[in-house]
């Protein structure tokens, strides 16, 4: 079970919305800076939808080069290239009933964004390869640390592919905009880690909790 650690009254607002919206198929964009749980509130939605019983596909579209990220997504056939011995499916149709998250989605290059609205469009792929389309069901969570709204004015972004995959925007605020969180998260970590490590910390002086809360936090580590 995915649990949202906050005290935060606005982040409090985000999981009412997002606890409304998890079982819709709309496509989601959540928007935030590194490190603010972009892929937590992903994995939350797919938990809190009917979908959670089917797979939960997280793919990091600045990770691999256009040629891998299009056969990585889309799968192919056996004989389409060389190396292909025999057919691959792709995370689209791993994740058919259930939910597939697209990291970092800015840096997807152009011609994979066409087929990408397709997908959203049709909702059928096409295995690089191939000669019929195979149709999916999935639904599509899309991630950026960037400010995707001057991607799309600079042209490195397809417009129409961000107004389908921003249906429902979501946009996480920094650790130093909710201080109220710091404490509560501090002792979620500190209880965690004493598990982990095998130690018996209790928490943290008032000194130590309140260096920690005046800390801007940059990375939101």
């Amino acid at each position: 079970k995915i649990e949202i650690i906050t005290k935060d009254k606005g982040m409090e607002k985000l999981i009412a919305l997002v606890d409304q919206i998890a079982d819709s198929t709309a496509s989601v964009l959540i928007n935030g800076e590194s490190g603010t749980g972009k892929e937590v509130f992903a994995r939350y939605i797919h938990d809190k939808s009917s979908r959670r019983k089917k797979a939960f596909v997280a793919v990091n579209c600045a990770a691999l080069p256009e040629s891998l990220l299009e056969s990585e997504l889309f799968g192919y056939e056996k004989g389409a290239f060389t190396g292909a011995a025999a057919r691959k499916p792709g995370k689209f149709e791993i994740a058919s009933g259930g939910t597939i998250l697209l990291d970092e989605i800015t840096e997807m290059q152009p011609h994979l964004q066409s087929k990408l609205l397709r997908v959203i469009q049709e909702r059928e792929i096409d295995r690089i390869g191939g000669i019929a389309p195979v149709p999916v069901d999935v639904r599509i969570i899309a991630t950026t640390n960037r400010d995707i709204k001057a991607s799309v004015q600079s042209g490195s972004f397809r417009d129409d592919l961000f107004y389908r995959l921003s249906t429902i925007p979501l946009n996480i605020p920094a650790l130093r905009k909710r201080a109220g969180d710091i404490p509560c998260l501090a002792a979620f970590f500190i209880q965690k880690y004493s598990l982990i490590d095998g130690r018996r910390v209790n928490g943290l002086t008032d000194a130590a909790l309140s260096r920690i809360c005046s800390y801007e936090f940059p990375g939101n580590v």
